[in-house]
C-alpha cells in the first residue's frame, strides 16, 4: 500500500469481504501452514467446530456479564445462533445455498458494553475474535492498515489455525467515525469516489482472499541485516466470517426523527414518534444510514441492527455488584496478594456508582472513580506475602 487508506477504500475492503459468497475456499497447498513455512511434526490438527447453544442459552450466558441490554442480547443471541449453526453445517458439508450472512451493526454511545458483548459470546462460542478500531484507517500518515490486517490477526488468534479463523468474528468499532469523514468532503470527490465504488466492489467474485506476512523493509544502516524472502501466499475464506460493526452514530437520531416527525403529518398519521434517544434509534431505516454517510452497498451488507442504551446510576451499581466481569473483582484479587480480604458494602458500591455516571462515559467511569478512590489506600499497603 503506498499511502494511508482512504475512509472510502476502507469501506469498499470491507464490503468486499461481506459480499463474498462463493462456496467452497482453496485449502493451503500441501505442507504449508499461513506464513508459508514447513508446518511442525508436533503442530495439532483442528479441532472440529462443535455449537450446539440455543438463543437463550446464549442470552443468559452474556446476562451473566452484561447489565441491562435486554433487547441487544436478545438479538444478538439470535444472529449469531443463527449464523454458527449455519457454520456448523457447512462444515459438515450440508449447507444451505441461499443463506444471507447477518452481519451485524451496534449502534450505542461508549461505555456500554458494545465490545464487552461480542468478546464474551465468541468466548462462550469458542472462535477467534479481532478487533479494530475504524479511525486507524483513516489518520492521516497511517500507512499500511487495511482489512487484510484484521483478517491476519484472525489467523494469528487462532494460533495459526486457517481453518478455525474462517469462522472467527471482526469487530471493528467507530465505524460511525469514517461515514463522517466521507462526509465532509467536498462534493466532487464524493461523487468521483461513489460512482466508482460500486464497480470496485463487484470485483470481488471470490469467497477467498490471500494472506500475505509483512516483510521488513532492508536497513541501510545495519550491515548484519538481511530483509526475508517473500514467502508464498497463504488462502483464507471468509465466506463464514462475521463481520460486527459498532459506533455512537451521533446526531443518527437527528436524521431518525426528522423522517418520523414527516411521516406522522396529515389524515394517515401513524402513532406518536418516539421521545427517547434509544426508541428513535430502534427506528432506524437503511435510508438514515445512507443519509448519515453509508453507501448503500456496505449498509446494504449489515443486515442485523442492535441499539445499546444507555446506563444510569443503577445500571452501574448492578454492573460493580453482580457483573462477573465487574472492576470490583480485580480490586478483590489487587488486595488478595497483599493477604487482605475485602469487602464492598452496597452503600460504597453505589457511591462509586454516582460519581461514575458524572464521568458520562458509560461503565468506563467506574474504573475511573475506583482508581482515584483506591489510589491512596493501595499505596499504603504492606509488601505482598
Amino acid at each position: 500500500m503506498n499511502g494511508p487508506t482512504t475512509p472510502e477504500e476502507f469501506r469498499r475492503q470491507i464490503a468486499e469481504l461481506m459480499r463474498q459468497h462463493l462456496k467452497g475456499a482453496p485449502a493451503p497447498s500441501e505442507g504449508q501452514n499461513f506464513a508459508g513455512a514447513e508446518p511442525k511434526p508436533e503442530d495439532p490438527k483442528p479441532e472440529p467446530f462443535d455449537f450446539n447453544y440455543k438463543p437463550r442459552e446464549v442470552k443468559e450466558y452474556l446476562d451473566r456479564f452484561v447489565i441491562r441490554q435486554e433487547e441487544a442480547k436478545k438479538v444478538l443471541s439470535v444472529a449469531l445462533c443463527d449464523h454458527y449453526h449455519h457454520v456448523r453445517l457447512a462444515l459438515e458439508g450440508r449447507e444451505s445455498p441461499n443463506y444471507a450472512k447477518q452481519n451485524i451493526i451496534l449502534v450505542g454511545p461508549t461505555g456500554v458494553g458494545k465490545t464487552f458483548l461480542i468478546r464474551n459470546a465468541a468466548d462462550l462460542i469458542g472462535v477467534p475474535f479481532a478487533k479494530a478500531d475504524a479511525t486507524k484507517f483513516s489518520e492521516t500518515g497511517y500507512v499500511g492498515a487495511d482489512v487484510e490486517d484484521m483478517v491476519r490477526d484472525l489467523v494469528r488468534l487462532a494460533d495459526g489455525d486457517i481453518l478455525r479463523a474462517q469462522y472467527g468474528i471482526i469487530y471493528i468499532d467507530e465505524i460511525d467515525k469514517i461515514a463522517a469523514a466521507a462526509k465532509r468532503e467536498r462534493p466532487r470527490c464524493q461523487r468521483a469516489r461513489r460512482a466508482d465504488q460500486p464497480a470496485q466492489i463487484n470485483g470481488g467474485n471470490g469467497g477467498s482472499r490471500p494472506i500475505r506476512k509483512r516483510h521488513r523493509r532492508p536497513n541501510p544502516g545495519h550491515d548484519g541485516f538481511h530483509p526475508a524472502r517473500p514467502q508464498s501466499p497463504s488462502t483464507i475464506n471468509t465466506k463464514h466470517i462475521l463481520f460486527i460493526v459498532s459506533g455512537a452514530f451521533g446526531g443518527l437520531e437527528n436524521i431518525v426523527s426528522h423522517r418520523l416527525r414527516s411521516s406522522a403529518i396529515g389524515f394517515a398519521a401513524a402513532a406518536k414518534p418516539p421521545e427517547k434517544t434509544e426508541e428513535i434509534l430502534g427506528s432506524a431505516q437503511t435510508r438514515d444510514f445512507i443519509q448519515f454517510g453509508f453507501e448503500p452497498e456496505f449498509i446494504g451488507r449489515l443486515p442485523v441492527r442492535v441499539v445499546c442504551h444507555s446506563l444510569d446510576t443503577d445500571d452501574l451499581f448492578l454492573i460493580l455488584k453482580n457483573s462477573e466481569g465487574s472492576i470490583v473483582r480485580q480490586y478483590e484479587q489487587d488486595f488478595a496478594a497483599y493477604g487482605i480480604e475485602v469487602f464492598f458494602a452496597d452503600d460504597g458500591l453505589r457511591r462509586i456508582a454516582e460519581k461514575a455516571g458524572e464521568e458520562q462515559t458509560g461503565a468506563r467511569g467506574l474504573m475511573t472513580v475506583c482508581e482515584r478512590v483506591f489510589r491512596d489506600i493501595k499505596f499504603e499497603l504492606p509488601p505482598p506475602r
